[in-house]
């Protein structure tokens, strides 16, 4: 297949890499000083992109590619990818969902467990002599028994509530509608009224127009001064002003958060804070399922390109 030109917009690890140079003739868009030269000079011959889900593909990328059949996402999320571009050109989109979700799943719970029982100031304590100065780490908060909302209970939200039920959590659930394969959960329709019965909110659904900011203002509110918001989604999906300044005036407890907008170049209102943990958008980061999801980015290109169905088709 080395004769199919594939875009590849941003670097993946070794190991996808180089099978990926096998099977392709790949372009490395990152790489370009001069992009607008680079695309004018190798568009014309992409057949295919290979992308991640943060970078995606715009509409202006995928308009110069004229012979453009189809885009492969490493990530689950594929909002950053121009789909009605796509749709307009039949282009094949596929991601990589399921292989990363028990991954972002424990990270969720880890980062609620970290904030809440204040693991990362508790091991500065310990090397920075206070302990021994200043005697025992203050008191933090349980997290057994408390209440958990779960905003999106898609593949990963089912994965964090099933983990949540570990810990004897009282769980409840906004989604487009109720599921009727977890009677035993709580179904909230209104996000607001679902915080306000949280302890912890975990934001886990997909992201789109229709859910850009679907955490605002009066959401984090509702959450309230004890309350964490924890998410591992999409940074849209967040209020980032709304939150900043509720974590800022105490109108909202704290935050876990492994998503930001205009990522890594983040909000620097954020690192001033202490009432929140912050993440490198690594909740998929594990060796296993990285090598999953290149796999799967591969394989959904070899598919299209032999005339076989996509593995894991978005569009």
């Amino acid at each position: 297949m080395t004769q199919i030109d594939i875009l590849q917009v941003g670097p993946y690890p070794e190991w996808d890499q180089v099978p990926l140079d096998q099977a392709f003739t790949m372009h490395r868009y990152f790489e370009a000083e001069d992009k607008a030269a680079f695309m004018a000079e190798i568009g014309p011959k992409v057949r295919g992109i290979a992308t991640r889900g943060e970078l995606g593909a715009d509409r202006a990328m995928i308009e110069a590619c004229p012979n453009l059949e189809v885009i492969s996402v490493y990530g689950v999320g594929f909002d950053a990818v121009d789909l009605e571009a796509c749709g307009e050109r039949n282009i094949r989109v596929t991601n990589t969902p399921d292989v990363l979700t028990k991954d972002v799943a424990d990270l969720g719970v880890a980062m609620m467990l970290c904030q809440s029982r204040g693991m990362i100031g508790a091991e500065a304590w310990v090397r920075d002599g206070s302990w021994v100065r200043e005697g025992l780490y203050p008191l933090k908060r349980r997290v057994h028994e408390a209440r958990a909302g779960v905003l999106g209970l898609g593949r990963i939200g089912y994965e964090v509530a099933k983990r949540l039920s570990g810990f004897d959590m009282d769980i409840a659930y906004s989604d487009i509608g109720a599921k009727d394969y977890v009677p035993e959960w709580e179904f909230v329709a209104d996000p607001v009224e679902l915080a306000k019965r949280s302890d912890f909110l975990f934001v886990t659904l997909a992201a789109s127009a229709d859910t850009r900011h679907i955490v605002n203002r009066e959401v984090i509110e509702a959450l309230g001064p004890e309350g964490m918001v924890i998410n591992i989604s999409r940074a849209s999906n967040i209020d980032e002003e709304a939150l900043l300044d509720a974590l800022e005036n105490g109108a909202v407890g704290s935050a876990a958060l492994d998503v930001f907008e205009g990522e890594p170049d983040l909000n620097p209102r954020f690192l001033k804070l202490n009432n929140v943990l912050l993440q490198p958008h690594h909740a998929s980061g594990t060796v296993e399922t990285r090598q999953a999801m290149g796999r799967l980015v591969r394989e959904n290109l070899q598919a299209h390109f032999e005339g076989q169905p996509l593995l894991t088709p978005v569009l």
